[in-house]
């Protein structure tokens, strides 16, 4: 990727006050016409939102996106909207015992709901409060309930979440909703198991990073073909006789052997994000919940995040900062120095995935300011994606699409993504995470602009 090193925040206000101006329509439009009966909304078919997925896990982004409009606009009905639809809509969601999407669904709206009351946006109301933070309660309760444990040689204990497939599934994905744990654990909660055994969900969020880190994720030291510094596998599979890694897999990448550069951006947020929070937490702490020091963690958390978002930026995208579906889509063979220019969202040969540079843009963003000076580039680079994800082709300000970020790829091998007339690979579509994410990407950005408190799914501090 090509950065630009004299970018700052501050220069995209006006473009970002555009594009919460434009989600404030396109929220109210989705909530008018929306039925719900439907299920979730979850991706664009030629401009008009529709469900289909394996798991109802878009909700929590549609309702969420109501809330981040308002945290940057100020509309009270925008507001009562996110609020009204939340106590309606997401309870079952709190207790979802069969999914590994809980900080998707439950962070993005009882989350934003508490973290507005705590930043003084919202009245405070203690029993309001207490409903929001039983619900973060539960969910991270829940979530760490879907546990594997991990035999291998080396010494420490591992094991993991599981996805929705079942047992013996480690899905990429699961790093951005691990901080449902990380909330649940600032509020004190415990997850309660057989024999009145107490389960530290601290505990169970480090050692989550660690395995997704050991099995996960490249490291470049093999010797294998495929072993390429960086790289994520969406899939780590496990014989659950046994408890022993067996083979890596992909559901929505092209190969296991490729990076879909989606599940690449979900680890890169979820460990810069595990960074920052697990930066605020006291040795004693880390030490009881995983056996290892504050600082082991943090080396091995940080080496993991600056590993994946340098495969990113050299490896897995175009200049400009936004990636093909996959850097080992077969069509990707027709565009020879696809990595040297600008990503081409309207070719004939493989689809782009602004949704993954909106994921990786934050991350890229947090990575660089929790590392500091050292971490310039990783920011910059983060500022620049979001410069091209707020301006055409990408956002799209026509109120006859009810999306926000165009471009956007949900299951290429299923063939679930539209493909406009005329066309060859999908393209001019957007998804709920995409939009959702889009706007947590402009609120960041916007508080480092103006100051004020940082953007965080844990408890707010000031931006230094």
């Amino acid at each position: 990727m090509h950065t630009d090193s004299s970018i700052r925040p501050a220069e995209l206000l006006q473009p970002i006050d555009r594009l919460f101006e434009i989600a404030s329509r396109k929220v109210a439009q989705i909530d008018r016409e929306w039925e719900p009966s439907k299920g979730s909304p979850v991706f664009t078919v030629a401009g008009r939102y529709t469900s289909r997925g394996w798991t109802e896990w878009t909700q929590g982004f549609q309702f969420g996106c109501a809330l981040l409009a308002f945290d940057v606009t100020g509309e009270r009905e925008l507001l009562e909207l996110g609020r009204a639809r939340t106590v309606k809509h997401m309870a079952p969601h709190v207790t979802h015992a069969g999914v590994h999407d809980h900080g998707f669904n439950n962070v993005s709206t009882y989350g934003n709901l508490r973290r507005l009351m705590r930043e003084g946006r919202v009245a405070h109301d203690d029993w309001e409060l207490a409903f929001y933070e039983l619900a973060l309660k539960a969910s991270g309760a829940v979530q760490a309930a879907r546990w594997a444990d991990v035999t291998h040689e080396r010494p420490g204990n591992r094991g993991y979440v599981y996805s929705f497939n079942g047992a013996h599934s480690l899905f990429i994905d699961t790093m951005r909703t691990l901080r449902i744990l990380g909330i649940a654990h600032q509020l004190g909660h415990r997850l309660i198991g057989d024999g009145e055994r107490a389960i530290d969900l601290l505990g169970r969020s480090i050692v989550h990073g660690l395995t997704t880190a050991e099995f996960l994720v490249f490291t470049g030291t093999s010797g294998r073909t495929y072993d390429v510094r960086g790289r994520t596998a969406h899939e780590g599979t496990f014989n659950r006789n046994d408890g022993r890694f067996r083979s890596r897999a992909t559901q929505q990448g092209y190969s296991p052997f490729s990076t879909w550069t989606r599940g690449l951006a979900w680890a890169m947020l979820g460990f810069a994000e595990q960074l920052e929070f697990l930066a605020t937490l006291d040795e004693p702490c880390v030490r009881d919940a995983c056996g290892l020091t504050k600082q082991e963690v943090l080396n091995r958390f940080e080496q993991t995040a600056r590993a994946t978002c340098d495969h990113y930026l050299n490896d897995a995208t175009a200049s400009d900062g936004i990636p093909y579906w996959d850097d080992g889509a077969p069509g990707l063979a027709a565009m020879p120095g696809w990595r040297d220019r600008p990503a081409d969202p309207f070719n004939d040969h493989e689809p782009v995935d602004a949704s993954a540079a909106a994921i990786a843009a934050q991350g890229l963003i947090r990575l660089g300011r929790f590392l500091g000076t050292t971490g310039d580039r990783f920011t910059h680079a983060g500022l620049a994606i979001a410069r091209s994800l707020l301006a055409a082709p990408y956002l799209s300000d026509d109120d006859r699409h009810q999306g926000l970020l165009l471009h956007s790829v949900y299951h290429r091998p299923n063939g679930w993504d539209h493909i406009p007339p005329g066309r060859k690979v999908p393209c001019g579509e957007s998804s709920m995470w995409g939009d959702y994410h889009l706007l947590e990407l402009g609120l960041q950005i916007r508080r480092l602009a103006t100051g004020g408190l940082y953007y965080a799914f844990f408890d707010a501090k000031p931006v230094p």
